[in-house]
Parts: structure tokens; sequence; C-alpha cells
């Protein structure tokens, strides 16, 4: 359960890419500005089903929509973006760290037997 803003916008973020066409439409994002016709162009689903994907991405807060006279394109945020590969880079680097540390212990160890 979240304890705080950040932590449920991290969930939020999260599962909403846990769907394999949000990651898809993000994917396709990190192109460039894309309308709901150009996102739902490779899928074999009906373009209210996109809108839903893309609602769901604006609620977590990693896409934003502007107006362009009658187009509404989506746009990657990516200070959200930031936001999930900074956690993640958290416990990332803590694990390299305990690897770089049994690493040594094995290093000294091998040179003890030599």
């Amino acid at each position: 359960m979240p304890n705080n803003e950040a932590d449920a916008a991290l969930d939020r973020a999260f599962m909403a890419l846990a769907d394999p066409v949000r990651r898809a439409i993000v994917a396709r994002l990190s192109r460039g500005p894309a309308t709901v016709n150009d996102l739902a162009a490779p899928f074999e689903i009906t373009k209210q089903a996109v809108s839903r994907h893309i609602q769901v991405l604006e609620i977590a807060g990693l896409i934003t929509r502007t107006r362009e006279g009658q187009r509404r394109p989506c746009h990657l945020d990516p200070a959200a973006l930031e936001a999930l590969t900074g956690w993640i880079d958290t416990y990332r680097l803590s694990a390299e760290r305990r690897y770089r540390r049994l690493d040594a212990v094995l290093k000294t160890n091998k040179e003890k037997k030599k």
C-alpha cells in the first residue's frame, strides 16, 4: 500500500506499463507525438480500446495530450519516465554494490588459495 504520493504515482505508472499494448504505445511515443489513429494502426483492437489505454497512461502521468486544431496528439512525459528509471536505479545500484563486494571477496579468496 502506498505511503505517499510518490509511491502512489509509481504504482499507477507500473500498473499502466503492465499491459503490452500500453508498453507498445509508450514505445511508439518515444519516437515522437502521435494521434489516437496513429497509435491504433498497428493493433487489431478498436480505436475506443486504444483510447482507453491512452487514458490509463494519462492517469498514470506517463503521457500528455495537447490540442492542435482538430488534432489531439499524445506526447510521452520524459519526467515521468525519469522517475521510474530513478526508482529502478536505486535498487539496481544497490544490487551492483553487493555483487562488487562479493566479487572482491571471491577474488581475495582465490588469491589466498594460490
